[in-house]
């Protein structure tokens, strides 16, 4: 099997309108990537089950299932629940693309879209897809590493979330990026400006709440009470900080 520095990205476009289908597939295959075109949720899971893909470019408006259900599913599913997913919205849909930021999708484009900002969106997203197990600082080769926080374990190796019993609390893509970020910098005060480029690699966009939904899901992760949060605080017109402080745990300490 190729290794992925030898092998395109194979990227799976999921959207019922033919044209933007064949449009699409030209395009990114123009651009040195693989791309396989399906138009709705079961040509989607039949082509899963056949092929490896490094993203999915999934259009909200379906027929059947839509692609927040499909996004959903996709995250329920353990052989998918890392799978990179970019969701395609509506441009006036703004509660659109906060579910679909909900669901799990790693980011958002909204319709219509020039098919080189698609390109620019899907990079960034393989980039920081890959750059999960070491995207705390470490330039070496990856390594597994226990961070502990407010009787809260990340485990960087599974990516896994796990509570004070040694319980995996799921994240998505997006949560446990927003997570490392937070880890990386305790207590400091990030704008939402800072965050949307560290987890999203991108520019804010105006009224974009993006930022705020992955604060607020984060926090229901961790417990938290909404009204009063005691780990990832509110700093009033500056924006959030993680208030507990972060240990590594030696290697091998997994208890």
């Amino acid at each position: 099997m190729p290794s992925l520095a030898d092998a395109p990205d194979h990227i799976l476009v999921v959207d019922d309108d033919r044209e933007i289908r064949n449009l699409l597939a030209e395009y990114l295959e123009k651009q040195g990537l693989r791309c396989t075109v399906v138009a709705d949720g079961r040509q989607m899971r039949a082509a899963l089950e056949k092929g490896r893909f490094d993203l999915v470019v999934l259009d909200l408006m379906l027929p059947g299932e839509d692609g927040l259900t499909l996004c959903r599913n996709l995250r329920a599913t353990p052989a998918f629940a890392n799978l990179p997913v970019l969701m395609l919205t509506a441009r006036r849909e703004d509660m659109d693309r906060i579910l679909g930021l909900e669901m799990g999708a790693d980011d958002y484009l909204t319709k219509p879209f020039v098919p080189r900002e698609l390109l620019a969106r899907i990079g960034a997203i393989l980039r920081r897809s890959r750059a999960l197990p070491h995207n705390l600082g470490e330039s070496a080769a990856p390594r597994a590493r226990q961070l502990e926080f407010a009787g809260w374990r990340l485990d960087t190796a599974a990516r896994h979330l796990l509570d004070a019993d040694g319980v995996a609390v799921s994240l998505s893509g997006a949560e446990y990026r927003l997570l490392t970020v937070f880890l990386a910098h305790p207590q400091r005060v990030l704008n939402r400006d800072q965050l949307l480029e560290l987890t999203q690699g991108r520019e804010a966009e105006p009224f974009d709440r993006s930022i705020d939904l992955l604060v607020s899901r984060l926090r229901q992760r961790l417990r938290e009470d909404a009204r009063e949060p005691r780990i990832i605080k509110t700093q009033r017109g500056e924006g959030y900080v993680l208030a507990a402080a972060v240990t590594e745990l030696p290697a091998g300490d997994g208890t």
